[in-house]
């Protein structure tokens, strides 16, 4: 399924807006929709042109699956209440570590979080609303890197053959399929979301188990939710495409307090990017990087090596998994 694409310098953003807020009617009808925000900026900018097009005919959720980013369901959910969007947030993180326990092969691992997502949990959150419509905020960059094998994006379906209505039971609604992630931006500003939002870090639809290398287990992930909020911190003021910490799976020889430990690695990553197709690393200070190291080293318990990625995309891809 062929997409023709939309580049972000000849994006007309009102153009767009009023053309998807009158496909989303008219797909919907006078039914209910369902939002899937995971507070990203391509879900948020999703959630916010569908909020336009159908009001309280719109209902927003944030799966809390486990592997999200420190207390980000309940700040998403608060700057979505400022904008007289609700959101709902679901507890799901039996259902998504259950799914993904001893797994540790990277494709099978996307896969079990696609199927848990779509299968289970907004299968019953489409059956409990009766809505027939789920808004998604694939990006065309998603599938272009899902149909040429290099990762199965979770939110890919019919662009590579796959029926959402006979696989999972209900419809998706894609705005933003057409842009990459320079046009979604531009659409997130034009319709007035906080700069928070639509200027955000990317972040990964398979979350913090995209950064763990081998099995996302509860532990493992609470330590690179760790490392990733000190990453970051300490970047926050740092003009990149996306910045990352990365948890690997083997372990190597350290020592502390003048004894062996056979401890974690943690690699830290940092993009300079347009729309994600292309990345090379930034170059940051070496002050900037000994300070990242020191905290975590300090700060996540059992990691004894911290490294820095200097490959470039490709071969490199931005995520870890």
């Amino acid at each position: 399924m062929k997409v023709k694409e939309i580049k972000a310098k000849n994006l007309k953003t009102k153009k767009f807006i009023d053309n998807q807020v009158n496909e989303i009617r008219k797909a919907v009808g006078k039914g209910i929709a369902i939002s899937a925000l995971s507070g990203g900026v391509d879900s948020s900018v999703v959630t916010a042109l569908a909020h336009r097009a159908l009001g309280r005919r719109l209902k927003t959720y944030f799966i809390d699956n486990g592997i999200m980013r420190k207390d980000e369901p309940k700040e998403v959910a608060a700057l979505f209440k400022k904008m007289g969007i609700p959101v709902t947030i679901i507890n799901a993180r039996k259902q998504f570590f259950g799914a993904m326990k001893g797994i540790t092969d990277p494709e099978q691992k996307r896969e079990a979080i696609t199927q848990t997502f779509y299968k289970k949990v907004f299968r019953d959150l489409i059956l409990k609303s009766k809505a027939t419509f789920l808004l998604q905020g694939t990006i065309l960059t998603d599938v272009e890197e899902t149909a040429a094998g290099i990762k199965r994006q979770h939110n890919v379906f019919e662009q590579i053959g796959i029926d959402p209505k006979k696989a999972f039971g209900y419809r998706i609604i894609e705005p933003l399929v057409q842009l990459r992630k320079d046009g979604v931006r531009k659409v997130g500003m034009a319709l007035g979301l906080p700069k928070s939002l639509f200027d955000r870090i990317p972040f990964p639809g398979p979350a913090l188990a995209a950064r763990v290398i081998g099995e996302a287990t509860p532990r493992r992930i609470e330590l690179v939710r760790q490392a990733t909020s000190i990453v970051e911190k300490e970047l926050k003021g740092i003009k990149a495409f996306q910045y990352m910490a990365i948890m690997h799976e083997d372990r190597v020889t350290g020592m502390r307090k003048g004894r062996r430990d056979f401890g974690m690695q943690v690699e830290i990553r940092c993009w300079e990017s347009i729309d994600a197709r292309k990345a090379t690393p930034t170059r940051l200070p070496y002050v900037k990087l000994e300070k990242i190291a020191s905290r975590i080293l300090d700060e996540v318990p059992g990691v004894v090596s911290v490294t820095y990625n200097i490959a470039t995309k490709p071969p490199s891809t931005i995520e870890a998994v």
